[in-house]
């Protein structure tokens, strides 16, 4: 056995086991030593990392194996060596492995945290990476863009990793083709655990890329096999398939917003996939694009996304189309598939003056198609017959009148062991009954919890909390997660910034009052969220200065997405000076949900929810889903709610609105409301207004900009107040919103 000696490393023949007679395992302590081991590795050489922190790690491992005889970087204890701090990884060479290591609490000082190459002359090839995590290694800014796993060379690996929490912009993991030496790779990644990924609220939240638009059409060979996608949301593709000749199979993806995209790239394979969307929104399966695409084999299962989004989803292309937007579908084979009260099947989606190019040479066949509510699940855009439709099985519903091909049949499906449904009978469509179903904790590692993303309201303990002079402060500093303070009856009044840095429920014990001195009541900060019911909240001791909130969020970017919940509660005496807002939200800050229920609002000087400084029409946002219900509104002189959606991206499903059974009285005729609307919705994605009385109060305006925009303002009733005003900025089309059974009465 070779010996080699550092300071800060030991070497160790006997440990971990080497079966190379001159192969050396390396115990190394510190960065110092590290570099000097990693000098003249050979094959067989495992260099270990001891256990610790390793902050501030740039680790570059450049070595040269054999095949069956690679250079490992491992950790001492899987799991026990943490990676934190500004650090990163780069491999180069041949035959390398790193396991064992974990990333968390920093981010890369680079655009990258593992990385298969140097720079861009020096790859790795026949690498891997296995047992590895990477857990909310974010950068600190939300739109600054990193990528944690980007793949260059040819021949590696990338298997067993646990992969979860990217909040910040960017893909989590890509393959890149931009040289050909990292094209035809045949890489593998394989068994992987993409943990959720929280709605990024604008493009760049991939969980997967192989391939740009630039490179798309050269061929990568890489396959993407038995992994597990959990609550994956950033944006609308899951997946992003930007080249050619790639396998997806047996991939299984857990209530996950969006789709496996052919977004690029030619002749590429998806089977055996199961999707499970519980019935969750924007719940999505395949989207279909290009040539040569094979769609096989694959269980969708409640799944309930609309347009791009659906189940199954065949696109229409751009003729002659540049390489960065939509090739037509063509040669496209779909058979075999299951799809299980999933809600949308869409053909030709997409048609428009541009996207013109329907599909042709395609086979849609021996697929079946079953949903309880024997609901029509087709919509179809455009011209169709380029599809060859046979041997296709429905039940209960009716076959569609756009094609032959399809038969009803009376069935009952049963739960078979794999976790699919299935026909009692065979009928010779859908899914193959030997699926194998990728689980959970048949990926990543096994010494490493996969925890639940959102720590639940009232989930914590609760707190008795009196209105003696900063009772209520000490209580929110020291609560912990889904912690419950409730308040006992009387007066308080807050000196001092409530920040709210996790989860925290806030009620109230019979008559509670409060007031405050500071120009907010409550800061929702990074990691916080906030549930208020059953208090009277009075702005008659904030400060008479312009532009104060009840609520606000960090005057800094947040990565972590909040959640607001009003219930109960009573606010007033907003009006010591202009434009005090009850909800104010800062760029770069993200609600997954705001709720207000059985409240109300009189007497504000701004708006109730500033939901409207992403204005750089970036397609960016404040806000996924506001629910207002039962609530009443009383002079306020801006909005109920200034929502602002720019630019035209289509990348995400929001923001998404409902007011319902709610009275609005004298509101928005203030001065200062630009918007000079009661309610100002730009680029709102899903609107659904119904069952509210408007009263004195001024038209609201809608603005669509891009998509399909659902937008429904029915039965209201409108007192001295005009309807609804409804644009189309870029589309050209007449007024989509549907305005109905609405009742106007002027005294």
């Amino acid at each position: 056995m070779r010996l080699k000696q550092f300071v800060g490393a030991v070497v160790a023949g006997g440990l971990l086991g080497i079966s190379p007679a001159l192969a050396e395992t390396i115990l190394v302590t510190d960065q110092a030593a590290y570099k000097k081991a990693v000098v003249g590795l050979e094959p067989g050489d495992k260099l270990v990392l001891a256990n610790g922190v390793w902050r501030d790690f740039e680790i570059v491992f450049e070595a040269l194996g054999e095949e069956g005889n690679p250079v490992s970087l491992i950790a001492e204890t899987p799991g026990d060596v943490i990676i934190s701090g500004q650090s990163n990884l780069q491999l180069a060479g041949e035959f390398l492995e790193v396991s064992g290591l974990v990333f968390k609490n920093g981010y890369t000082p680079t655009s990258e945290v593992i990385s298969f190459r140097v720079d861009a002359d020096t790859v790795a090839n026949n690498s891997r990476v296995t047992g590895v995590v990477i857990d909310n290694f974010n950068q600190p800014e939300r739109q600054e863009v990193d990528f944690w796993v980007m793949v260059y060379g040819k021949n590696n690996r990338f298997d067993h990793n646990h992969i979860v929490g990217k909040r910040n912009k960017g893909v989590t993991m890509a393959v890149r083709l931009n040289t050909e030496q990292s094209q035809e790779n045949h890489h593998r990644i394989d068994h992987n655990y993409f943990g959720p990924r929280q709605i990024l609220g604008s493009n760049g939240g991939e969980t997967l890329r192989i391939g740009t638009s630039h490179h798309s059409l050269a061929d990568s060979f890489t396959t993407v096999e038995n992994n597990y996608f959990d609550r994956c949301d950033g944006e609308l593709e899951i997946i992003s398939n930007k080249s050619g000749k790639n396998i997806f199979r047996n991939n299984t993806f857990y209530q996950s917003r969006g789709t496996l995209t052919m977004r690029h790239g030619n002749n590429n394979i998806v089977e055996g996939n199961v999707f499970f969307g519980n019935g969750a929104d924007h719940t999505g399966g395949i989207r279909v694009i290009n040539a040569g695409q094979t769609i096989r084999n694959n269980y969708m299962e409640g799944l309930k996304g609309t347009r791009f989004g659906g189940a199954l989803v065949v696109m229409n292309g751009v003729p002659n189309s540049p390489i960065n937007r939509y090739h037509q579908v063509k040669d496209a084979t779909i058979t075999n598939n299951s799809l299980i009260n999933s809600d949308n099947i869409q053909l030709a989606a997409g048609s428009d003056a541009e996207r013109s190019a329907v599909p042709v040479d395609s086979e849609f066949a021996e697929n079946l198609i079953f949903h309880d509510d024997a609901r029509d699940v087709f919509t179809v855009y455009d011209d169709v017959s380029g599809i060859a439709f046979s041997e296709n099985v429905l039940a209960p519903m009716d076959p569609p009148e756009f094609a032959d091909g399809f038969r009803r049949e009376a069935m009952a499906l049963d739960r078979a062991d794999n976790g699919l449904l299935y026909p009692a009978n065979d009928i010779g469509a859908g899914a193959p009954h030997d699926l194998s179903v990728t689980t959970k904790n048949e990926t990543g590692v096994s010494w490493y919890p996969k925890s639940e993303p959102i720590v639940a309201f009232g989930s914590g303990r609760t707190t008795n909390v009196s209105p003696e002079p900063n009772a209520l402060f000490y209580a929110v500093s020291a609560a912990k997660a889904g912690d419950t303070l409730v308040l006992q009856s009387g007066n308080y009044v807050v000196s001092k910034f409530l920040k709210i840095k996790k989860p925290l429920t806030i009620k109230g014990k019979g008559k509670v009052n409060i007031a405050f001195e500071r120009s907010a009541l409550f800061q929702i900060s990074d990691g916080g969220s906030l549930r208020l019911s059953g208090v009277n909240i009075s702005g008659k001791d904030a400060p008479d200065n312009a532009g104060n909130a009840v609520i606000r969020t960090s005057p800094y970017a947040m990565l972590e997405n909040y959640r607001l919940e009003i219930v109960d509660t009573h606010f007033s005496d907003m009006d010591v000076n202009h434009s005090f807002n009850i909800i104010s939200t800062a760029k770069g800050t993200f609600a997954d949900n705001i709720l207000i229920k059985d409240s109300s609002f009189e007497d504000v000087t701004g708006a109730v929810l500033k939901l409207d400084t992403e204005n750089d029409d970036y397609g960016i946002y404040n806000a996924e889903y506001l629910t207002i219900a039962n609530s009443n509104f009383k002079n306020i002189q801006g909005a109920l709610v200034d929502f602002y959606r720019g630019g035209t991206d289509e990348s995400t499903f929001g923001p998404h609105f409902e007011l319902t059974d709610s009275k609005l009285t004298n509101v928005g005729g203030g001065k200062r409301n630009k918007s000079a609307a009661s309610i100002h919705l730009h680029g709102v994605q899903v609107t659904h207004i119904s069952g509210n009385t408007f009263v004195d109060s001024k038209s609201f305006l809608i603005n669509h900009t891009v998509g399909e925009p659902k937008t429904r303002v029915v039965d209201n009733k409108f007192v001295d107040t005009l309807l609804p005003k409804n644009y189309e900025l870029n589309s050209g089309l007449e007024p989509t919103a549907v305005i109905e059974n609405n009742r106007v009465k002027n005294q």
